[in-house]
């Protein structure tokens, strides 16, 4: 159990995003929802869990991203969460996003965030970075003018965690609301290590938190939460973004109670193999399961899953590998706010 109820005075820890970085360390982000379990707007900062040992042991809890009493008004209406991590690949910079709101008390920002590029108006997209391992973190970075068309309501990250591509392109899942309000997943991305981020065109309506791989051939796959449920929308690119492809999975392969899910790749003797996690269910969110693909996510055979936890949980989930015989998951399970779980792939490939 990472996180639990009341841990350091803390209501609720939610939105679990990790990574392993160069060097071999875990990393685990997450919500600090100080006063209780709802969404922004609320006092949320987010948190940081380290793992020099394989997730063995972790070091206390840091604080990573706080944006005070800004403008004038309290804590509770500068929340700032949803956090997105990943790790440059190429110069072991470490980058969390995640989405600060400002003002609006008592509402949620999902519906109170409005078109504009200021805070007062909009949430705005917001990173820190880590260049020594996780140890410390930049002050907060906003990209929102980079990225944000004026005319919509809301754009933010997708939660969970980011990718660095092989020819060096970083890119976070994301997801914005248009004029009329419709949700649409995307990705930004930055060719130049971070200084300057992209946006993609959205990839499908009423589709919001997603993940994002690279395929062998170097098409990037996005699979999505369809706000329509029962499964999982996914599509692929590959102009970054700009134009869309239906996968043959998509609202087929993979079904889901309308929740945030986990994809990564993960090489396992010579080959890449995908890997899936989510409330394996359309009632509720229970069963987290892990699923495995040997096919680039053509197929999810029931021999290569396995059940962690079969209980009820807010069913959030983020896997790492954390070396080629061992992968890491946290989510939000049935007995904690955050459960850390160490898994060997072989139990997947039976």
């Amino acid at each position: 159990m990472l996180r639990q109820h009341n841990d350091d005075g803390v209501h609720t820890y939610r939105i679990p995003g990790l990574v392993t970085s160069k060097k071999g360390t875990l990393l685990a982000v997450y919500d600090i929802r100080r006063n209780g379990a709802v969404d922004l707007q609320e006092d949320v900062d987010i948190g940081l869990s380290r793992s020099t040992d394989g997730g063995a042991t972790w070091e206390p809890m840091k604080v990573i991203m706080d944006m005070g009493e800004w403008g004038g008004l309290p804590n509770e209406q500068n929340g700032i969460g949803d956090p997105s991590v990943l790790v440059d690949e190429e110069t072991g910079t470490i980058w969390v996003a995640a989405v600060w709101a400002h003002g609006h008390p008592g509402e949620r920002n999902w519906w109170a965030s409005k078109p504009g590029m200021t805070p007062l108006e909009t949430s705005q997209f917001m990173l820190t970075k880590s260049e020594d391992d996780g140890l410390t973190w930049s002050k907060p970075i906003n990209i929102t003018s980079q990225i944000k068309d004026p005319k919509w309501h809301l754009v933010l990250q997708g939660p969970g965690k980011g990718i660095t591509m092989k020819d060096g392109t970083l890119v976070f899942p994301a997801q914005f609301k248009d004029e009329a309000e419709m949700p649409h997943s995307t990705v930004i991305y930055s060719r130049d290590h971070g200084i300057t981020w992209q946006i993609g065109a959205g990839a499908k309506p009423n589709t919001t938190e997603s993940q994002v791989v690279e395929l062998e051939d170097g098409v990037l796959m996005l699979n999505m939460r369809d706000n329509r449920g029962g499964s999982r929308s996914v599509y692929t690119t590959s102009d970054m973004g700009r134009t869309w492809k239906e996968h043959r999975t998509s609202r087929k392969a993979l079904q889901e109670p309308v929740c945030m899910a986990s994809l990564i790749k993960h090489r396992y003797k010579g080959k890449d193999y995908l890997l899936f996690s989510n409330p394996n269910s359309i009632e509720k969110r229970e069963k987290m399961t892990i699923k495995l693909s040997k096919d680039q996510g053509d197929t999810w055979p029931e021999l290569n899953q396995l059940l962690i936890d079969e209980g009820v949980g807010r069913g959030y989930s983020c896997m790492t590998s954390i070396d080629e015989e061992t992968i890491g998951i946290l989510y939000e399970g049935s007995q904690a706010d955050l459960v850390f779980q160490r898994i060997k792939i072989k139990d997947l490939l039976r």
